[in-house]
């Protein structure tokens, strides 16, 4: 606690340098513009030009009232332009002392043609209807390389820890580049990969929906996305950069990426080869890849949703681990053979390495068992991916599209684990796994009149998965499951699993308006759905000969069907500022599994209902309402009736009698953004309950545990909120952010009723300033509380990561930037207490107008060693150590094409 204590003594000072700064440029201007008739002129554009610098020192939009505020420079001259489509626009010339001054305009309407108006200023912050327009370079300090580099500096927009974009709270759904897709389903690929040197604005594009037809008819306020301009010159052109490093240790980097952008066609090529951890494509980011697969027409009622057959493999922690060695390729295009007809594409390929190695105590709860575990694990994935769409828009009446997704991967790992517990034992594990699919999407859209719209949707999956897990252990486990040979000198135990996916889902919306503000949708899908699931356990023995096993405990065979046919409706009016969308749906379900000679079915009718209310207090601030009631039913893997490996210690047995979940969800929405004040406010609240949900019944015996899941009546609760608040002042910007997540959940452990609660809090503040000719700080606190109830058993854990980032130019062609994170990691038994930091830092060296950059990049500068963190489930609670990357000093050249 000393160190923090002295931590806060340093940080204060900087505090206050960055507010003596920003104090400088504390004259404020304001008024209000008004026409001729006296009505206010909301979204008037306002900017105040240095009379001697001709730089623009501030600007402003006005709010609903008229009014604007600018804050400029104490005794400067300014030229303060006003406009506003349609009106005729207007100068006035201030000299500003140290005193703030009021100025009130009136405009006049424009009588000259469009053509003759002159454009008074290139505006920093426009808005058009639902569409943010950031002029880049307003908001550039000199020092950004990469686009996630400049969306940090905009109000409103993030970058998440995932490396994702962020807009008012919204992860972004696509990112195009001159209105063309860019690696469609995935934004962390454009915010690390496009140059900063390339943006000439950025358009955030709220209440999104690609579709026109469905635009006025659907529910979009959580579809948000980009669109990236790029400066004149950077079109018709080949442009990139040509990255090459080399470092101690024969450590490497190369990471050239091209890019060409014409009105017909686009093509994007990313590379990047090194072993010094940087991560471009992580096997999560292969997971959550979409590829832009989406649904346009809103919920179903049914939560059903196939497995990828994984095995657990080890992730990282934030990227980092003791070695990583990565390779990695991408290559994207768009092709516009008419103005009718779009064709596009990607297909990317990445291959990673990593070596982790982590220190491990649990406690399991009911046996009162600790475990402490050493695990050093090798790590290799190959993954790949390929995308094919094509869109083709003859009118304002037709748009349909097909898409063809394509997923491969080659995952291996071997994992080494020293347990001690009551017993000692040293564990070889492996698992491997070559899972694909290929997903295929079809749309339709037709506006039939002004008053009649059809949307058909079609999707079909087909997925081959064959996990493979070994274990060879000292000491014999599961001696009530496994009949195992006993006379080897170690246990070498194996698992083969094949499971087979087919799934088609079909869609089909009418719309039919009612009036200027209303509609009705007409809907009616389904969803099939066959798999094929086996699975077998055999022992290797010392001869190396196989011992199968043919216990019908020990051997899955297993079809599952699944069918839900399903009509509804819904109405969607607009009353003054209410947006009203009410609905309901009906469902008819049968779920069949057939095993060990026999089928059971789970054959029900299901009426839910759901309801949408917007109130759109102003044209940027509203509050949402959802709510809405869905059926879950689980994937093959939960029916097989024969035991499953997980883990060394774990066995999971499917239960064939287990029947569909009900979830209600709330959710409370609210959103304001100000430009007059340069405020962006955002908070959300949502409620889960389930019924009938799905609970694990575990056995445990010492540190093996056989798990199982069934259905139960007591009601698991999910409470979860989340809140921003972001202000600019001139050019420092204050931002807060609270999460926090209370869930209620209930297991069967050892046969006897349990509730596990958990109660996580993450917060965080930071100020930051942007100054164009200054050194630029962000100072940030984050507090991350976990509080874990299992059973009565409690345990909490404390996190505090003070931070800061520092950006300088300096001397024309040098550029300094650092980031540091500080942890102090403990819990409130106090058997826990750790801090450690890391600070990285680079020197860029770069002639103006030269295409050559030179750089000396510091990662892991404290050569810290490790970082922490925690675990909870209702069976143990865990604490972790987790072996990181070195320092590495990497000497960079970079080429600018």
């Amino acid at each position: 606690m000393r160190n923090i204590h002295r931590l806060r003594v340093l940080v204060l000072p900087v505090f206050l340098a960055i507010y003596t700064l920003a104090s400088a440029q504390n004259i404020t201007i304001t008024g209000t513009v008004k026409d001729s008739l006296g009505s206010a002129l909301e979204m008037a554009n306002v900017v105040a030009v240095n009379s001697e610098t001709k730089a623009l020192d501030g600007f402003g939009i006005t709010n609903q009232n008229g009014e604007y505020k600018i804050n400029v420079k104490e005794n400067s001259s300014y030229n303060l332009k006003f406009s506003f489509l349609g009106f005729q626009p207007k100068e006035l010339l201030l000299e500003v002392g140290e005193a703030d001054l009021q100025r009130d305009v009136v405009l006049f309407e424009q009588t000259e043609s469009l053509d003759e108006v002159e454009v008074v200023y290139e505006m920093p912050v426009t808005i058009k209807g639902d569409t943010i327009v950031y002029d880049t370079d307003a908001f550039s300090t000199g020092t950004e390389k990469k686009l996630e580099d400049v969306l940090k500096n905009l109000p409103g927009v993030e970058i998440n820890d995932d490396g994702e974009i962020e807009v008012e709270g919204k992860t972004v759904s696509k990112v195009m580049v001159n209105g063309k897709d860019f690696f469609d389903g995935d934004s962390k690929l454009a915010a690390k990969n496009i140059p900063a040197n390339a943006l000439d604005k950025v358009e955030v594009l709220r209440n999104f929906n690609d579709v026109s037809q469905l635009k006025g008819v659907t529910n979009n306020q959580d579809n948000v996305a980009l669109n990236i301009k790029l400066k004149e010159g950077k079109e018709r052109f080949w442009f990139g950069e040509i990255t090459g490093g080399i470092g101690l240790n024969e450590r490497y980097l190369a990471h050239p990426k091209l890019f060409y952008y014409s009105p017909k066609y686009s093509i994007n090529i990313l590379t990047d080869f090194n072993n010094i951890g940087e991560l471009p494509f992580t096997s999560r980011d292969y997971r959550n890849f979409t590829g832009g697969f989406r649904s346009r027409t809103g919920n179903t009622g049914t939560n059903f949703s196939v497995g990828d057959g994984g095995l657990g493999l080890s992730q990282l922690q934030n990227n980092k681990a003791k070695e990583i060695t990565s390779k990695f390729g991408a290559v994207s295009f768009s092709y516009a053979p008419s103005s009718v007809l779009d064709i596009s594409g990607f297909a990317i390929y990445s291959y990673n390495n990593t070596t982790l190695e982590t220190l491990t105590s649990r406690t399991f709860i009911s046996t009162n068992q600790n475990e402490v575990t050493t695990t050093n694990t090798d790590q290799s994935s190959s993954l790949g991916l390929l995308k094919l769409s094509a869109g083709y828009n003859p009118n304002d009446k037709l748009h349909a599209e097909y898409d063809v997704l394509a997923k491969f991967s080659d995952e291996d790992e071997d994992v080494y684990t020293l347990s001690v517990a009551d017993v000692t034992d040293q564990i070889f594990q492996n698992k491997k796994q070559t899972p694909s699919s290929i997903k295929q999407n079809a749309n339709f859209y037709y506006t039939v009149d002004e008053k009649n719209i059809l949307a058909l949707e079609a999707e079909y999956l087909y997925q081959n998965e064959d996990p493979f897990y070994n274990a060879i252990r000292e000491i014999q486990p599961f001696t009530s499951v496994l009949p195992l040979d006993t006379s080897v000198s170690a246990f070498n135990i194996n698992q083969d699993r094949k499971i087979k996916t087919n799934k088609l889902v079909l869609k089909g919306d009418y719309y039919y308006i009612t009036g200027p503000k209303s509609n009705l949708n007409f809907t009616i899908g389904t969803i099939q759905s066959s798999q094929q699931f086996n699975s077998s356990i055999f022992q290797i023995l010392d001869d190396d000969s196989e011992l199968s096993f043919s216990d019908t405990d020990l051997v899955n065979d297993v079809d599952y069907s699944f069918s839900d046919i399903y009509a509804g409706i819904h109405y969607k009016v607009i009353a003054g500022k209410f947006t009203i969308n009410p609905g309901i749906l009906a469902h008819s379900y049968k779920a069949t599994n057939t095993q060990l000679g026999s089928e059971v079915s789970d054959d029900l009718v299901n009426i839910v209902p759901d309801l949408f209310i917007n109130y759109q207090f102003k044209q940027s601030e509203n509050l949402r309402f959802n709510y809405n009631v869905t059926r879950q039913f689980s994937d093959i893997d939960k029916f097989a009736s024969a035991y499953i490996f997980n883990n060394y210690n774990s066995l999971y047995q499917g239960n064939r009698d287990l029947e569909s979940a009900l979830f209600h969800n709330l959710s409370l929405n609210f959103f304001s953004f100000n430009m007059f004040s340069m405020q962006n406010i955002f908070a959300n609240i949502t409620y889960n309950k389930r019924v009938d949900a799905f609970k694990n019944n575990s056995t445990i015996t010492g540190i093996n545990q056989v798990g199982s899941t069934i259905n139960s009546n007591l009601e698991d609760e999910v409470l979860s909120g989340s809140g921003n608040f972001q202000r600019t002042f001139g050019r420092i910007k204050v931002s807060t952010r609270a999460a926090l997540s209370y869930s209620k959940l209930n297991n069967i452990v050892n046969g006897d009723p349990r509730i596990s609660e958990s109660f996580t809090q993450n917060y965080r503040a930071s100020l930051a300033s942007s100054f164009k000719n200054a050194p630029n700080l962000e100072l940030g606190y984050k507090y991350a509380i976990n509080d874990y109830d299992n059973g009565g058993v409690a345990s909490t854990f404390y996190t505090n990561t003070p931070y800061a980032e520092f950006d300088a130019a300096f001397l024309k062609s040098f550029i300094f930037l650092a980031d540091f994170n500080y942890y102090h990691y403990q819990d409130k038994a106090e058997t826990v207490d750790n801090e450690y930091a890391f600070l990285n830092t680079s020197l860029t060296y770069q002639k103006k107008d030269s295409k050559w950059e030179y750089a000396i990049e510091v990662t892991n500068l404290l050569n810290n060693e490790e970082l922490n963190q925690d675990s909870f489930n209702e069976l143990f609670f865990s604490t972790s150590s987790y072996v990181v990357q070195p320092r590495y000093v990497m000497l960079k050249v970079k080429y600018n094409l």
